[in-house]
């Protein structure tokens, strides 16, 4: 199946940075952000243990149980266990996202995608979201910026363990979709090769957006297309450097992103476009994509999300962007407007 009857909108709500990403944010201001998403019809939510070792979870779940549960779509990630023990969330080896959680919560995380892994923290996720299901479960992070050289050994106990654990899971009904949740296009495209098991979707972030899109547009999208593989863009802020933020990849971004965002903003001045609108509506454009999900931790800024999708932006913005080779040439715009 694909997900797109599955998902309520083109819109859904990221809460990785409700798990403290970047800084710490007071308990009321998080849950100030998710009612806002709610207020503002927003009735997908992505979260995960990872974010925050079990924070965002908590905090998402604090606030949706005062909803009906048959009112929205909730997705969590497998992967990672968060344990009882203490740790320095400082001190975690995060591979290329170091210091990514370091304000969540001290509890160790353990990397751990075989079978019985995986039905542990199905269990522990419920708990902490307060909830008696899961609509969706992506599999985490199996790719090369969390393992390196490492990450075929990650992905093959994925495979032989979490992969047909949640699939029986969505044979037998008790999930309605699975699929992958990675930074990297790698692990999809191996995905989309496999005879069995075959996910539902794909949960891809910053690997779709304004600043970075040729490798997925190479062959990633259109086999996803062709399979009927739903992709659920992650990210399309890039870590908020297109939102009006400082990073990109999660880290401070580089001197040739700030230089090309730049220019993206000189093209959409020129045509009094919004800068977000362009990123969140360009992430949608393509056949495969189904729903993107920034992420905020501001209540202020679901209501900019919103706007942003609706947003009418001319196909001119577009020309030129491709005009100035800052978006590829076969990558689909929105439909044309005046």
């Amino acid at each position: 199946m694909t997900i797109s009857s599955l998902l309520p909108g083109a819109l859904g709500f990221g809460t990785a940075p409700l798990g403290n990403m970047f800084r710490a944010i007071p308990d009321d201001e998080a849950a100030a952000t998710v009612e806002a998403a709610w207020t503002q019809g927003i009735r997908y939510f992505d979260t995960a243990p990872f974010y925050g070792a079990g924070l965002s979870e908590i905090r998402l779940g604090d606030v949706l149980a005062q909803h009906p549960r048959d009112e929205f779509v909730l997705s969590t990630k497998v992967g990672r266990l968060v344990l009882d023990e203490i740790e320095d969330p400082a001190a975690r080896d995060l591979g290329e996202k170091g210091g990514l959680f370091e304000h969540g919560r001290p509890h160790t995380m353990v990397n751990d995608y075989s079978a019985d892994a995986t039905l542990r923290s199905i269990e522990d996720s419920l708990k902490r979201l307060r909830t008696d299901r899961l609509d969706i479960v992506w599999v985490h992070d199996v790719a090369q910026d969390f393992y390196g050289d490492a990450w075929l050994a990650a992905y093959e106990t994925a495979r032989t363990g979490a992969f047909r654990v949640l699939q029986q899971l969505r044979d037998e009904g008790v999930i309605k979709a699975w699929g992958l949740g990675v930074n990297r296009v790698e692990p999809l495209e191996l995905t989309l090769d496999l005879d069995e098991p075959k996910p539902d979707a794909f949960l891809l972030a910053g690997r779709y957006t304004l600043l970075d899109h040729d490798r997925a547009l190479q062959r990633l999208l259109p086999a996803a297309a062709e399979q009927r593989v739903d992709i659920v863009v992650g990210g399309p802020y890039s870590s908020g450097i297109l939102a009006g933020g400082t990073h990109f990849e999660y880290q401070k971004a580089p001197a040739v992103i700030i230089d090309k965002v730049e220019r993206i903003k000189a093209v959409a001045a020129r045509h009094g476009v919004g800068i977000k609108a362009a990123a969140l509506q360009f992430s949608l454009a393509h056949p495969a994509t189904v729903a993107a999900i920034p992420g905020a931790t501001k209540p202020s800024r679901i209501a900019e999300d919103v706007a942003a999708l609706e947003e009418t932006i001319p196909s001119a913005f577009w020309n030129e962007l491709r005009a100035e080779g800052l978006i590829a040439g076969d990558a689909p715009a929105p439909a044309p407007t005046a």
